[in-house]
């Protein structure tokens, strides 16, 4: 198995990497789930834009191994799945039912394939029926996203139907990262999905593919406004997006689509916010009440309007680059109110080979605002035609049409 990031928040993602490393998640469902600090981008490396502060005095967590309250004690879930191990059980099985009775909402154990599954995630490729799955506050289990051409798209399957069961397995209730472990599995193998629309029930077997995405696309409208879609932070995401804004038109407004964008790496993220910052302040982010910052590089695009959308589909690190341009006055947020989440994770490898992924601090905009359970507010709420508002506020910033 591959090293371990030394903290994630999630739903989640484990990243490729021998040196330990901090990480925030976002979800990529049944694409990938992620969220990770790459290992070249770790907290104090050089030239990675990551540095620590020390908590202020009388403001230090719980212990290396205690937990606060809602998250789960890392060292009450290792010793389960050590004293299952030993009596020939499931380690992963006992160290879920912990994490399962702490309260911790992000906390979740992975075995081995699911973690090499994300990993790969990270790299945006994957082997799943390409669908995104996102929990609802009711915990039924939305598809926020489906993918061209993919398995789930050849059958019929659209955005907003109601994922009710996989392998006649009932979802509802289970954890996002749940739900995308039952969607993966090896190329070619079935797997059976229940869907709901409009209160019709379907079901229909589909195989899972190896499958890739594109994680930035750029596309022009006319009066020279680029659109920049981040569909997830996945490698090489940050300088796709700087290398976008670099080539658009001269004085050109952009339009910066965080819809439905689960997040991914938390450097990519910081990658992408300084595309468009001069240096400062992304996020503070704590552990275990030791506090930290992400700070920008220098050289961003300062002058061109820019408008960031948002909805509910936008998570984790997306949450970060739409949180920070607002607080920065860099960006105008258009949109609906964003998922959420905000909470850090840190992963922990069992004795079984498997991963306990456990919430242990937040993190907050450079305005010192905690996303989580709240999420970005938007300045200008676009329920609908989210993108024809965003043009409109374009022309009003700069040279829009």
């Amino acid at each position: 198995m591959q090293g371990l990031p030394s903290f994630c928040p999630r739903p989640r993602d484990l990243r490729r990497g021998a040196v330990l490393t901090f990480a925030f998640a976002g979800v990529v469902t049944a694409a990938a789930a992620m969220g990770c600090w790459d290992g070249a981008g770790a907290a104090g490396a050089p030239g990675s834009g990551l540095t620590t502060a020390a908590a202020p005095p009388g403001e230090a967590g719980p212990g290396p191994g205690g937990a606060a309250p809602g998250t789960a004690d890392r060292e009450a879930v290792a010793r389960a799945a050590a004293e299952a191990v030993a009596e020939g059980k499931s380690g992963k099985k006992a160290a879920q039912e912990v994490v399962s009775r702490s309260g911790d909402r992000w906390g979740v154990v992975y075995d081995r394939a699911e973690f090499q599954d994300f990993a790969d995630g990270l790299d945006g490729r994957w082997t799943g029926v390409g669908l995104w799955p996102e929990r609802r506050a009711d915990g039924a289990i939305a598809i926020a996203r489906v993918q061209p051409g993919g398995p789930a798209a050849r059958a019929g399957i659209t955005a907003g139907d109601r994922l009710v069961a996989v392998d006649d397995r009932p979802v509802t209730g289970l954890k996002t990262a749940e739900v995308v472990a039952l969607l993966r599995g090896e190329a070619g193998t079935p797997v059976a999905l229940r869907t709901a629309r409009g209160g019709t029930e379907a079901s229909r077997t589909v195989h899972r593919e190896q499958l890739r995405a594109d994680p930035v696309t750029v596309r022009s409208l006319p009066g020279g406004v680029t659109v920049i879609k981040v569909a997830a932070f996945t490698r090489g995401s940050g300088a796709r997006v700087r290398d976008a804004v670099r080539a658009a038109p001269p004085g050109g407004d952009v339009l910066l689509d965080l819809l439905a964008d689960p997040g991914g790496l938390v450097t990519e993220a910081v990658a992408a916010a300084s595309a468009f910052l001069d240096g400062g302040l992304v996020a503070t982010y704590d552990v275990r009440g030791e506090e930290r910052a992400l700070y920008a590089d220098r050289g961003g695009d300062t002058a061109r309007p820019l408008v960031a959308l948002v909805d509910a589909g936008t998570m984790s690190a997306a949450e970060l680059v739409a949180g920070a341009l607002q607080d920065r006055g860099r960006a105008v947020a258009v949109g609906t109110r964003t998922f959420g989440k905000g909470s850090v994770q840190m992963p922990t490898q069992l004795p079984d080979g498997s991963v306990a992924e456990l919430t242990v601090g937040t993190y907050r905009t450079p305005g010192g605002r905690s996303l989580d359970g709240t999420g970005v507010t938007p300045d200008l709420p676009a329920p609908d035609r989210a993108e024809e508002r965003a043009r409109t506020v374009l022309g009003g910033l700069g040279v829009g049409p």
